[in-house]
């Protein structure tokens, strides 16, 4: 897995080994930040799930500000941790479940203005409400305070798993790669 543009382009990324963490595909990542152009320069970041950290070096190798990567999983944190330090990123890094942080962080009135997540995919769900926790991030009500008024939400979750958006999300953009749906929203 590699860095797909800014000044840290063709950059290899480590990925945690086994079925524990999905990564966005490069080819994904990348139609991702095309589609979004310079929009992400001078941007604060949170990334929820973030495994691997792809999503917010990608951001920080295109310029963005600052990035803060919440991940439960400890050793997919450590990995994370060696991405950032092998480019020289400066990133906060949380290891903390995404809804804990998200309760904390709108209780201290952080903001950000690009949140991005792809959490663990979720079952097929046809005629009934989705479970994932794509669902549940965009139900929680703490996730759009974290989000500037001029923000994006840009949320990953499979083909399978028919999510609904809630008020106070605007879909603006949807991306298709096979299973791979990237969602991108703003607040209304």
């Amino acid at each position: 897995m590699r860095i797909t543009g800014g000044h840290w382009a063709g950059r290899t990324l480590v990925v945690p080994s086994g079925q524990g963490v999905r990564p966005t595909p490069d080819k994904v990542r990348q139609a991702i930040f095309n589609s979004l152009g310079d929009w992400v320069r001078s941007r604060r970041v949170l990334e929820l799930f973030a495994g691997s950290g792809a999503l917010s070096l990608e951001c920080l190798s295109r310029e963005a500000a600052t990035a803060l990567c919440v991940e439960l999983s400890r050793r997919h944190a450590a990995c994370l941790r060696r991405n950032a330090h092998s480019l020289g990123a400066q990133m906060e890094i949380r290891v903390q479940d995404a809804f804990v942080a998200i309760r904390q962080l709108a209780e201290r009135n952080e903001q950000f203005d690009f949140i991005l997540a792809d959490p663990p995919y979720g079952d097929k769900n046809v005629d009934r409400r989705s479970e994932s926790f794509a669902q549940k991030l965009i139900d929680d009500e703490n996730l759009s305070l974290l989000l500037t008024k001029t923000g994006r939400l840009l949320l990953g979750h499979a083909r399978r798993d028919q999510l609904e958006i809630p008020t106070p999300w605007d879909e603006i953009r949807t991306l298709k790669h096979g299973d791979n749906w990237i969602r991108i929203l703003a607040l209304k």
